[in-house]
């Protein structure tokens, strides 16, 4: 087999069979196959795509490039739950601990944020001391004995993703639906989950700008995980402003606990029922979508989801008096109010231009190596469909040392993220699907 014969039978739109993937994925993982020929491959995918049956057999292939972490000894039913990315997700950080005090297996890999998006790593680090690289065995130790645990992706868990990831990131790779799918499938699949909540976004503030491709790309999910065995429920949400009430580190994390103490924002409530009820169902703790949310209900009223989070952060290394002392966390020094210009209702509050502000002021990174800060961000006092007064406050900028040219972008960036008509607005839609 030779890879120059299989870049060309891309490029003419053929299928490939299960061994010529194979030999693709294997051979450029060991190094085999050179940077540019898997461009050229990666390429001619992006042009010709690849089937159903192409992207099972990819996501295999990743899945088998590395160790496959088993909890079956523990139980049946290992919950995973992945989002696509978006500005202000900090979902991760609330169903977690209210998916483990209902009982359910958690085991959560995630990574850190590149670009516009956050990174539940990142935040979970803003947390003084928290460890997040835990070892294969800690991780499962820690599920064993709590129910739940978050570490980021180990480099033994689907290094051929990893790996051609990297590539894809260089090469405008990055946005075939096919590719997308195997890379977050087979993580899933690799870090032992047997029912997998999927949250595909859409909109200015995600990688998916519209709805259909976003259900595109949830129907091949689906299928994918049905070829290799694995029950896949996915949500389709919209981006198109953030979710909650905070970008940045620091200030998502505070908002989840404030979530869990149950002062939470209307839209990151909904979004976590649903990703939570689905995943209750699949691992038969709920019988039906009412009783469910019930159970929902009661662990953030009684605390005791609040607790969970408390133990995570305990066996993670983390200090656990943050839940009641905010001001052990890094925030920013410096706060700037961006004002509405005229009285009205917020019919936008684009989530790019947000998470951009919130980036210009030290929340995100370029390159992975970059160091950010963990204090910086936007603190939202209003949303779409939301009522104004002029010179009433929209949104704080929250940043520590910055130039005053990137401080200048930020707030231009932030004013034109809003948009103020006098029509009422209603609230957007958030779940599409």
């Amino acid at each position: 087999m030779r890879v120059v014969d299989l870049i060309q039978k891309k490029k003419e739109g053929h299928p490939h069979t299960k061994e010529e993937i194979n030999f693709l994925v294997e051979n450029y993982t060991k190094g085999g196959i050179e940077d540019y020929q898997m461009s050229a491959w990666l390429m001619a995918v992006c042009f010709k795509g690849l089937n159903e049956e192409e992207t099972a057999y990819m996501t295999e292939s990743f899945v088998n490039s590395g160790d496959v972490l088993d909890f079956s000894s523990i139980s049946p039913n290992i919950a995973d739950k992945h989002s696509t990315g978006g500005v202000g997700d900090k979902v991760t950080l609330v169903l977690i601990p209210i998916l483990a005090q209902l009982g359910v297996y958690t085991a959560k890999l995630s990574g850190r944020g590149l670009g516009f998006t956050g990174g539940t790593i990142d935040k979970l680090e803003s947390i003084p001391n928290f460890r997040c690289e835990l070892t294969n065995e800690e991780f499962y130790n820690q599920i064993k004995n709590i129910k739940v645990a978050i570490s980021s992706q180990s480099p033994n868990l689907t290094p051929a993703d990893g790996k051609i990831y990297a590539l894809r990131d260089v090469t405008a790779t990055v946005d075939n639906k096919s590719l997308i799918c195997a890379s977050v499938v087979s993580k899933k699949i690799a870090s032992g989950a047997t029912s997998i909540v999927l949250d595909v976004k859409y909109g200015s503030g995600a990688f998916l700008k519209t709805p259909l491709e976003a259900k595109e790309l949830a129907d091949l999910m689906i299928k994918t995980g049905k070829l290799l065995n694995r029950n896949i429920d996915v949500v389709i949400s919209s981006m198109e402003q953030p979710l909650g009430k905070s970008v940045g580190n620091s200030l998502e994390v505070i908002e989840a606990i404030e979530f869990l103490k149950g002062f939470y924002a209307p839209d990151l409530y909904e979004i976590t029922q649903e990703l939570a009820i689905k995943t209750l169902i699949n691992c038969k703790k709920a019988n039906s979508y009412d009783e469910a949310k019930k159970m929902i209900d009661e662990v953030i009223e009684n605390k005791t989801a609040l607790n969970k989070f408390r133990e995570i952060i305990i066996a993670q290394g983390g200090n656990p008096d943050v839940i009641n002392d905010y001001s052990l966390f890094k925030i920013g020094k410096n706060i700037f109010e961006i004002k509405a210009q005229k009285e009205g209702y917020i019919s936008k509050l684009d989530a790019l231009d947000v998470a951009f502000a919130a980036k210009l002021l030290g929340a995100g990174r370029d390159k992975k190596s970059d160091k950010i800060n963990f204090g910086a961000g936007v603190l939202l006092d209003k949303k779409v469909g939301g009522f104004v007064k002029k010179d009433e406050t929209i949104m704080k900028l929250y940043y520590d040392d910055v130039s005053e040219e990137k401080l200048n972008d930020a707030i231009n960036i932030a004013n034109k993220s809003v948009e103020i008509v006098t029509s009422k607005v209603n609230a957007p839609k958030l779940i599409y699907k």
